[in-house]
Formats: C-alpha cells, sequence, structure tokens
C-alpha cells in the first residue's frame, strides 16, 4: 500500500473558495462524466440537500457535484451555483430541453466563527465549481469548507480550537481510495494509530488539553440545545465499481473511522455525514474498501487537525504545542 495524494484521482476535480475575513468557505467535487455514490449519516443535526437522491431506491444512477460548506442551513445556496455553472457546460441529466446536473451538498455550522450574516452562496457555489473545472485547487487546512472549522466545543466557544479540512489516499495494485474530511465537531480528535488527543477541549487556561467525555460524565443534566457548532463532513473517493446500495455500505463503514478519531461523535449536536463516491471500474472486495475507507477517513481527520493553522482567536495544534 503506498500513499497517493487525493489529486491524483484524476477523475474528480476539486476546488476551494473563502471568505477568510467571514470565516467561511465551500469545497466542490466535480465529476462531469457522473460518479456513482452513497451517503450515510450519523449525527442528529444535518444541514444538506438533495440526500434523497442517494437513496438506492432512487433512480438516478449517478449524480455530477458534490458541495461541502459552512453557513449551516444558509450555506446550501451554494449548491446552485454550482448547477448553474455545470449547466452552461452543457453537463448533468439530459432532460430535452436542457441538461439538469444533480449536485448534492452537506454543510458544516461555522455561524460562531466570525461572520455570523455572511454564508457561501450560490455565488461562491459558481465560482468554486469553476476554480474546480478550470484549475483545480485543493489543499489542506483553512481553505474551502475548513475555514471556519473548529473543535472540541462542549464548553462553548471560548474552549475549542482551530481545525480545517484535511485528505489522504492510498493505492494498492490498480484500486485507489480516498478521503476529504471537513472536522468541525463538537467532541475531541485522537490520533487513531497511538490513541492520543490532539486536538479539541481546552483547559479553563487554554494552555491544555482536556477529556470532553470526561467532561459530558460529570454535567448529566439535560441541555436544551445547547450545542449548535458542530458538524464533520466527508466524501470518500474510490476507483472501484460500486452501485449505490455498496457504497452506502462503504459510507456506513467509513464512519468507523469518525468513531477512532473522534470523541464523543453522531450526537444529537453534530450532523456527521459521509458520502462515498465511485469513479472508476476497477474489481474490489466491498468489505476490503469499507475497512481502508474507515482507515483514510481516520488519517485525513488527523491530517485537518495538524494542518489547521490558529484564527479568529482559536489556537491550532501547533500553536497550542509551542505554548
Amino acid at each position: 500500500m503506498q500513499e497517493i495524494k487525493i489529486t491524483d484521482m484524476t477523475a474528480i476535480k476539486i476546488g476551494q473558495t473563502e471568505n477568510v475575513e467571514a470565516g467561511t468557505g465551500c469545497t466542490v467535487f466535480l465529476c462531469p462524466e457522473g460518479m456513482r455514490a452513497g451517503l450515510d449519516v450519523r449525527g442528529g443535526g444535518p444541514a444538506s440537500r438533495e440526500s434523497q437522491l442517494l437513496n438506492p431506491l432512487m433512480s438516478a444512477e449517478v449524480i455530477h457535484g458534490i458541495v461541502l460548506a459552512g453557513g449551516s442551513a444558509y450555506g446550501l445556496d451554494a449548491a446552485g451555483g454550482v448547477m448553474q455553472y455545470l449547466e452552461e457546460q452543457n453537463i448533468g441529466f439530459d432532460v430535452g430541453v436542457t441538461k439538469v446536473p444533480l449536485v448534492a451538498q452537506a454543510d458544516i455550522f461555522d455561524l460562531t466563527v466570525s461572520d455570523t450574516f455572511v454564508r457561501p452562496d450560490k455565488d461562491m457555489g459558481y465560482r468554486t465549481a469553476k476554480q474546480a473545472y478550470t484549475a483545480p485547487n485543493y489543499k489542506d487546512g483553512n481553505y474551502g469548507a475548513g475555514c471556519g472549522a473548529t473543535v472540541g466545543k462542549i464548553c462553548g466557544m471560548d474552549y475549542c480550537m482551530k481545525s480545517g479540512i484535511g485528505s489522504y489516499a492510498v493505492q494498492i495494485g490498480d484500486l485507489q481510495i480516498g478521503a476529504v474530511v471537513v472536522v468541525n465537531a463538537l467532541g475531541d480528535v485522537f490520533d487513531w494509530e497511538t490513541g492520543q488527543q490532539i486536538a479539541g477541549l481546552l483547559t479553563e487556561d487554554k494552555s491544555a488539553l482536556r477529556s470532553t467525555s470526561n467532561f459530558m460524565k460529570q454535567n448529566i443534566e439535560s441541555a436544551d440545545n445547547q450545542f449548535t457548532g458542530n458538524t464533520t463532513v466527508a466524501v470518500v473517493i474510490t476507483n472501484a465499481k460500486f452501485d449505490k446500495a455498496k457504497l452506502c455500505k462503504i459510507a456506513g463503514m467509513a464512519h468507523d473511522g469518525y468513531a477512532r478519531s473522534i470523541q464523543p461523535v453522531h450526537t444529537s449536536a453534530d450532523g456527521d455525514s459521509i458520502y462515498a463516491v465511485s469513479i472508476g471500474t476497477v474489481q474490489a472486495n466491498q468489505d476490503v474498501v469499507g475497512l481502508l475507507a474507515a482507515e483514510v477517513v481516520s488519517t485525513a481527520i488527523t491530517r485537518a487537525v495538524k494542518n489547521a493553522e490558529s484564527a479568529y482567536g482559536y489556537p491550532s495544534v501547533n500553536k497550542l504545542h509551542q505554548q
């Protein structure tokens, strides 16, 4: 098994745009020929669009784009801009009078990071789709949908840390599989290979880390809608050939990567979602690909927090270790 870049998977194009001042952004995945896709949602508060298209019972066999963005439900307008750009490129499902691009979207909640009233919109979606199509520019860190990502928010934004977007991909023989993850979790982040906590809830003096799980166990009383600033979203990409039903299963197995790397995860305050997409014809065992999906997701989570830079008053992993 050898590491490759997520951008080596050339059948899919990834573009990113961010509004640094507002603390939000957009990451767009395009496959002009269409990609088979599945989805598994485990968190209790997702902000999403066209999710039902990925139900194996629905007739659409492929979609043309996936958007990960900030802005919570407000940011869902970005998909309209992606659709407009793809229609202009004559990409989509032929309905006779035009072509209708099928674009799914999942958003994180970043409204409390900087400017509450600036969110990804149709214009940002259009610009990001154009970026992806003409000059793909994917990078890990404070980019795209990861611009306003944070982690460790059980005690509110005063004790959280800066996170971002991360990726990891591998190749075994002809099989390629990778993941892009926007880490915006309520809980803490752990290095799945060592078990060490690397990001999350800060101590009261903000000089070190403490455990979100332990804090929750010591505060068991009910809270009414106390936590609103979360959701980890991901796209798993493989060149193995699978249909929607199998991709939904692979997306479900990929959530093991969330569970290994984020504690707690899949809470009622998170909208944790994973898309799994197939962009090739390689024959591979579904369960092996699911196993690998969980591993690349875990490593992408680690890279998301380690490549993040301090911003908006929230320290990054690197800043915390320098104190």
